[in-house]
């Protein structure tokens, strides 16, 4: 039981521009009804430690819109081939 909660809590796809990344996950709703959630990050390096992070500063919102419309791209064709 504990091996399926691991693997239910990785992304379904993961994409990634420059220090930006998008995973897509794959939630169930109480009545068993699957669907998809998008979260977004920035990598960082502080030290010699990488850190992630929400915000995002004025050079990644570019890399932003373009990993996010790469999701959203994901996401129609797989909802496209779900209702075929």
């Amino acid at each position: 039981m504990q091996e399926k909660t691991v693997l239910q809590n990785r992304p379904i796809h993961k994409l990634q521009i420059g220090n930006i990344q998008v995973a897509i996950w794959e939630n169930e709703a109480g009545n068993g009804k699957k669907f998809p959630t998008v979260s977004l990050s920035r990598s960082y390096k502080q030290g010699d430690e990488w850190k992630n992070s929400s915000s995002l500063r004025t050079s990644d919102l570019l890399k932003a819109s373009l990993a996010l419309q790469k999701a959203y791209e994901l996401l129609a064709v797989r909802e496209q081939q779900n209702q075929n």
